[in-house]
């Protein structure tokens, strides 16, 4: 699907959509306990569907509603043998490894676009010595075995928050207590306290600790009936929106939200001076790595060089983000350079209408979209479906609030 963009101002109002984060957690907090919970405020996309789906295949009971609502019986005899889809969703492959470990699941995992590329091999080494098999190659599918033994878990803190939270999720229902020992400095932790307060609704303890965090084993997962709240990370679009010009009023976000996205609020502040125009930024974003492509549209229009660092994860994305975002905006005029770790980002007064590639993108594409409105011509994105990942309703929403963006077949 390609969508061509008129600049537009954007005005209104609009309901931010639930937080991706919060609402895989809950699924599989809510799949692992028994009884039944029913987590409300969902707003289904590709991602959430795969977390579903895989607890599905482990032994769960998730199903739809209606009125973003799920309903979920929690595993009461986990499946032998199980085929998960993740599809795109690094949450979903992630979390869900040493959750099928844990229950003792031979489980073959799938997945397509870039996620066969991002890397696992901490789960590789650690998880091989507690018991399971791997037969991988370094690609999807690959397949575990074995029941996971509980122990101390090494883990670099400088690769993905997803993996700390994975093994938050298995590390409670085995026998023995057990330690993740993180083996350098915990990058995007706010992702990490996200898992510890889902841990928390649900009736699991985690001890957070000088060497990293400390988990007891045999503990229980407690149903729980809980509502997701709305998503810093896609709100951070509409508030760069409002940054450049627009004036959108933001529904459904908590104030006292601990996601580490809500810094969006921050950074923008910082760089107000005068009322309404910006300055620039210095960003560390090694706690924020999804603001990164939208933070980079907003660089573009400071008064002077604003700068991203401790960006590098950012290359085993779903694109490569550091160059996606760079390749899209300086195709349309913007003077963005590539780092070691992040980028450089000199402004200019006005972007110019072009053709852009969405790289399989979602973040790419909605950064691409809020840049338009303050181009002087037409922006066509192709690949604009990639949006489905995370928050379908997007251009629904951009449209809503006054924005022109319209399907269209490029010949």
């Amino acid at each position: 699907m390609d969508i061509r963009i008129t600049p537009a101002k954007l005005s209104g109002s609009v309901t931010i959509p639930s937080s991706k984060s919060y609402a895989h957690r809950a699924l599989i907090c809510a799949a692992l306990a028994e009884g039944s919970s029913v987590i409300s405020g969902i707003n289904m996309s590709k991602d959430i569907e795969a977390t579903i789906s895989a607890m599905n295949a482990l032994g769960a009971d998730c199903h739809e509603t209606g009125e973003g609502k799920v309903a979920v019986t929690g595993i009461g005899r986990a499946s032998k043998k199980a085929v998960i889809d993740c599809n795109e969703s690094g949450s979903t492959l992630r979390f869900i490894i040493p959750v099928a470990a844990a229950l003792g699941a031979d489980t073959e995992f799938h997945g397509r676009g870039r996620l066969p590329e991002r890397p696992i091999d901490i789960y590789t080494r650690e998880l091989s010595r507690k018991g399971i098999s791997f037969d991988y190659d370094h690609t999807m599918p690959f397949s575990i075995s074995g029941k996971l033994d509980s122990g101390i878990f090494e883990v670099e803190g400088d690769v993905s928050s997803q993996f700390i939270t994975g093994l938050l999720f298995a590390l409670p229902l085995l026998k023995g207590d057990s330690v993740i020992k993180l083996t350098s400095h915990l990058e995007s932790k706010p992702y990490a306290d996200i898992t510890i307060d889902c841990l928390k609704k649900f009736g699991i303890e985690v001890q957070e600790c000088s060497e990293g965090y400390r988990i007891c084993g045999g503990q229980k997962y407690k149903p729980c009936d809980m509502a997701v709240e709305g998503d810093y990370s896609q709100a951070a679009f509409f508030y760069t929106a409002n940054a450049l010009g627009g004036e959108i009023t933001l529904h459904n976000l908590n104030k006292n939200s601990v996601q580490g996205d809500k810094k969006i609020l921050e950074i923008i502040d910082d760089m107000c001076y005068n009322g309404n125009e910006l300055n620039c930024f210095n960003a560390d974003c090694s706690d924020i790595p999804d603001l990164v492509p939208v933070l980079t549209v907003l660089g573009c229009f400071g008064k002077d060089v604003s700068r991203i660092y401790n960006a590098k994860r950012l290359k085993i994305k779903e694109s490569n983000r550091l160059e996606a975002i760079s390749v899209t905006l300086n195709s349309l005029g913007g003077k963005v350079t590539v780092t070691d770790d992040g980028l450089v980002i000199e402004p200019v007064e006005k972007l110019h209408g072009g053709v852009v590639d969405s790289f399989g993108d979602h973040r790419i594409v909605m950064s691409a979209a809020i840049a338009a409105e303050k181009a002087d011509g037409d922006i066509i994105i192709k690949g604009a479906e990639a949006v489905e990942k995370s928050y379908p309703d997007f251009f629904r929403d951009y449209n809503n609030l006054g924005g022109k963006a319209n399907v269209i077949t490029l010949e």
